[in-house]
């Protein structure tokens, strides 16, 4: 039983908590996730099962698309709505389209975030979270992440009222806290805000129409069909190349062998990942540090 679950995450779930019903579901302890989400967000969760949990890491970075809502005029402790007020500023103005468009436009691209102190990011080997519950604020990392579309989706030409809300789209990197980018679109209208609604619907090239929910995989696995929504390893790993081997190969890499380079992944910089003649991913394996003529495993699948 290997292969990774396209799960529809319900929201007030952790991630951790739908990889442990999934191990009690299926009755195996080998499940992971692919990044987490927040309890509160719904959405594309991809799991891995069996030996599917070797390649979790490359998975992690997958582009993922989002779509949300920004409430200006309150911001909360977690930068969401499940977390305490801290500050409130009528919106005393109306706000037109293309101003709001404007600034999601300067959003895209390259862009320096400091996480939320409520976020599972480390600092000095303890959690952000688990500082803010102590009441502790320490000084967080700025990274860069990238914005690569930021849409609107709300068709209103203005915005007014004492709290305005919107519905927005975003396609982005890793590592996006997109409670943050919320804050972010508030302070450069001039009000606090906050994510005020959240749904992950992609998770590179895997959407919500790819997913099942929790309700449905119990009735594949009473049905005894579960194998017919297990993505193979092979497909997961869309983003890599790959080579397809003899059977004669494919003993020596199951064995973990150095084998030669090929002349046309003289070039390669990542993983490639090794396929036998049926199809079935066996190992990623990578040009050997020391002798560039050469290539080395870095996972063994099978």
């Amino acid at each position: 039983m290997d292969g990774v679950l396209l799960l529809h995450k319900p929201p007030g779930m952790t991630s951790h908590d739908c990889v442990a019903r999934i191990r009690r579901m299926l009755q195996i302890k080998k499940v992971g996730h692919t990044g987490t989400l927040d309890p509160n967000v719904s959405g594309v969760l991809p799991i891995c099962i069996g030996k599917a949990t070797r390649i979790a890491e490359f998975l992690t970075g997958a582009t993922k698309t989002y779509e949300g809502e920004v409430t200006l005029g309150i911001a909360t402790t977690t930068e969401d709505s499940t977390g305490e007020i801290i500050a409130k500023q009528k919106v005393d103005r109306v706000i037109p389209r293309d101003e709001i468009e404007a600034v999601f436009h300067q959003l895209t691209g390259e862009v320096a975030q400091t996480p939320p102190m409520y976020s599972a990011v480390k600092v000095k080997g303890k959690k952000l979270y688990e500082y803010a519950r102590a009441g502790i604020e320490v000084e967080r990392p700025t990274r860069i992440v990238t914005i690569h579309e930021l849409t609107l989706l709300d068709e209103r030409d203005a915005f007014a009222g004492d709290i305005v809300s919107f519905r927005f789209r975003v396609t982005c990197s890793k590592g996006t806290y997109i409670r943050t980018l919320a804050v972010m679109i508030g302070e450069r209208l001039g009000y606090p805000a906050h994510m005020s609604d959240l749904v992950r619907t992609a998770s590179g090239p895997f959407s919500l129409q790819d997913c099942v929910t929790f309700e449905q995989l119990e009735q594949y696995i009473e049905s005894g069909q579960l194998k017919s929504i297990l993505l193979p390893i092979g497909k997961a790993l869309f983003h890599l190349p790959k080579y397809e081997i003899n059977d004669k190969v494919a003993e020596k890499v199951k064995n973990g062998a150095i084998l030669p380079l090929p002349a046309f992944l003289q070039s390669l910089e990542g993983p490639v990942l090794m396929m036998s003649k049926q199809r079935e991913a066996l190992a990623l394996y990578i040009k050997h540090p020391a002798k560039p003529h050469l290539m080395k495993p870095l996972k063994v699948l099978r």
